[in-house]
């Protein structure tokens, strides 16, 4: 009893051309869905060989259709009762003794699938009919996060405690969906017509992942910046979408346990925008600055201003300011070799010397007297 692999890798036209009727993915389902029902495709001509046709039911005879990115689930009385993953065609009998419960392929989830079947394969006879449903095995999309106020963690590279605020948005993928249905899925979506869908705003269980990953941000960001094979660095959150994700999943997986026990996985993140707290804005500027006075670049803007402080000290302070200068310089003479610049000392403005000397100069050009010499000199000498 079972399934019975009928066409492998084919989706559609043959099997319709073949058979009354066969069920399939239905139409117009949103990129973001992860469980739904099968349903029927319609009929051929009155050929095939299903002998208990009922709408949304799979009985003997039935003929099933699996697409690429899909696993197909089948169900009796809440119980798992056989599940194929590999794209194709396949007939479900109750009276074949060749026919099997489980294809799980040689593709991603088939250890994962293999290991749960086992676990939890239906010990009994199935019944005559079979509910079928159809888990996406795809990278689910458009998954938000986000932050109302600052989330904290401790910081390697900052050697500090840094905050944020932030939101962006992840891709899920079920990586193991006996697990998921069994232990995560709600029984209303066990039903014909119902749609699993993570994005969906009124599934409670869904938002409860979106609070788990939300408590799982800080502990993410830790993992992330604190990991040295990131280079330490919180600016490159935003342009590592898989690596950080790994720390998302690590963090959730953690508290959490999605893979061991939901069977869900965080593939890929998108950080749309990270706020800084203006502590953290800060540190960053600082380490801004350190990183453009790294290596010849910082030492030609360390030359400079050097430079320009001699330039201001010596016309604020004279030689003071200058002797201060010089002892700065030696003290920094150990950063790449760089050379101070030598300036003469100025002489002091109100040495007696000077005023003799600049009024001497003056009565040598004709500009003062003797007389005017005279005073001069007796001022300056104080007589």
């Amino acid at each position: 009893m079972g399934l019975v692999q009928a066409v492998v890798g084919s989706v559609g036209g043959v099997l319709a051309d073949q058979w009354k009727d066969f069920y399939t993915v239905p139409a117009g389902l949103p990129a973001t869905a992860a469980l739904f029902a099968a349903v029927p495709q319609g009929t051929n001509a009155g050929r095939g060989s299903n002998t208990k046709g009922s709408t949304n039911i799979i009985t003997n005879g039935s003929k099933i259709v699996v697409p690429e990115g899909y696993g197909l689930l089948l169900m009796q009385d809440g119980a798992i009762t056989g599940f194929a993953a590999e794209a194709g065609g396949y007939e479900w009998r109750s009276d074949d003794l060749n026919s099997k419960s489980i294809f799980a392929g040689d593709g991603l989830v088939s250890s994962l699938i293999k290991q749960s079947w086992e676990r939890f394969k239906f010990g009994g006879q199935p019944g005559g009919q079979q509910l079928a449903f159809f888990v996406s095995l795809k990278e689910l999309p458009d998954n938000r996060f986000g932050t109302q106020s600052e989330i904290y963690w401790d910081d390697g590279f900052l050697n500090t405690q840094v905050g944020a605020v932030t939101r962006g948005s992840y891709t899920l993928k079920i990586t193991d969906p006996i697990l998921f249905v069994k232990n995560f899925v709600p029984a209303k979506y066990l039903q014909p017509g119902q749609v699993f869908d993570f994005t969906d705003i009124d599934n409670a269980a869904a938002s409860q992942l979106f609070n788990e990953v939300v408590g799982s941000l800080a502990p993410a960001f830790s993992i992330y910046t604190n990991d040295p094979a990131k280079g330490n660095r919180i600016t490159k959150l935003q342009q590592d979408s898989i690596g950080f994700a790994k720390s998302l999943s690590a963090a959730v997986e953690h508290a959490y346990q999605w893979s061991s026990d939901r069977g869900l996985a965080i593939v890929k993140t998108a950080i749309i925008s990270i706020e800084y707290d203006a502590n953290t804005k800060e540190l960053l500027k600082t380490v801004q600055r350190a990183d453009a006075l790294a290596g010849s670049r910082g030492n030609s803007n360390l030359q400079a201003s050097v430079a320009a402080g001699m330039q201001a000290a010596g016309e604020n302070n004279g030689a003071a300011g200058l002797v201060g200068i010089g002892m700065a310089g030696g003290m920094l003479g150990g950063l790449g070799g760089l050379q101070q610049p030598v300036a003469p000392a100025a002489p002091a403005a109100d040495d007696p010397l000077v005023k003799l000397k600049k009024a001497k100069e003056m009565l040598d050009l004709g500009l003062i007297t003797q007389a005017d010499y005279d005073a001069a000199k007796a001022k300056a000498l104080g007589l």
